[in-house]
Parts: C-alpha cells; structure tokens; sequence
C-alpha cells in the first residue's frame, strides 16, 4: 500500500492498534524533535518509540510531557516567536504521543499535525514561507512501519 493523501494516511493510522499508534507517533515527532531542547519531550517520544509501556510509566511521562507542553505554550509570547511556536507543537505532539487515547481517536494522526505545524513553524522562523514536505515524508514512514 503506497498513501497518497491525507486520507488514506488517517484512515491507516487510525486501523492501528494503540502501540503501533504510539510508535508511529514516536517516528513523526522524532523528525521534528531538535526544534525542542526539552527533556521531558524527549522522553516522551523515546517511549513511545517503543510502543507499549506500563500504564504507570505512561502517565508519569504524560505529565511531564504536557508540563512542558504549557511551559512551551507561555514562552511563545506576544512577539509571534516562530521558533519558540515550533517548540510547542513539538511538546503538543509528544503528549499525542503519551498520552490516554479517546475512543475513536487515532494519537499517531494527532502527532502527526503538530509535528507539521511544528515545521511550518521552523519554515516561517527561517524566512522560507511555509511549503514543507512534511506530510508526504509522513506517508513514507507509515508505509515502512506497515510493511513491518
């Protein structure tokens, strides 16, 4: 199966199981993870990456990962700080990543938006406009992680 769109890449994803979920959640966020120096975001992705984890440890790293995401949140300030934005959906899509799905909700598609939100953030901090190819770079990981 090759993804060609939108569509097709939600529908995928959301056919997941929830571990398969998180590690395609994991695998989206790890691409866009330099524009977040935190830890706590790091850790969250590296968790998920491996896919099922103790209820626990998921909560724990919950937490910490939507700490940081509202610390991110209020240091992006008034001034329209577009790295500093990046960063934050950096931490939105960590939480994706950890956090307890609703049903009928697919956390990979949720890491997903805010990992392309983060780089078109990044896009717009650099002075380059906001066309990145983001999603079908997306549409390739999840094609490799469904061969798998």
């Amino acid at each position: 199966m090759s993804i060609k769109n939108d569509s097709e890449f939600k529908a995928a994803l959301i056919r997941l199981e929830p571990g398969r979920q998180r590690r395609a959640a994991a695998r989206f966020v790890e691409r866009v993870l330099d524009l977040s120096g935190d830890v706590r975001v790091r850790a969250a992705v590296e968790a998920a990456q491996r896919g099922d984890m103790p209820e626990a440890e998921r909560e724990v790293l919950y937490q910490a990962a939507n700490t940081a995401r509202v610390e991110s949140f209020t240091q992006c300030g008034r001034e329209a700080d577009w790295a500093a934005q990046a960063g934050h959906f950096v931490a939105k899509a960590a939480v994706s990543c950890v956090k307890s799905p609703m049903s009928g909700e697919s956390l990979a598609w949720d890491a997903a938006m805010h990992a392309r939100m983060a780089r078109t953030c990044q896009s717009v901090a650099q002075g380059v406009g906001t066309e990145t190819r983001e999603a079908e770079i997306q549409y390739g990981i999840l094609d490799e992680l469904l061969k798998t």
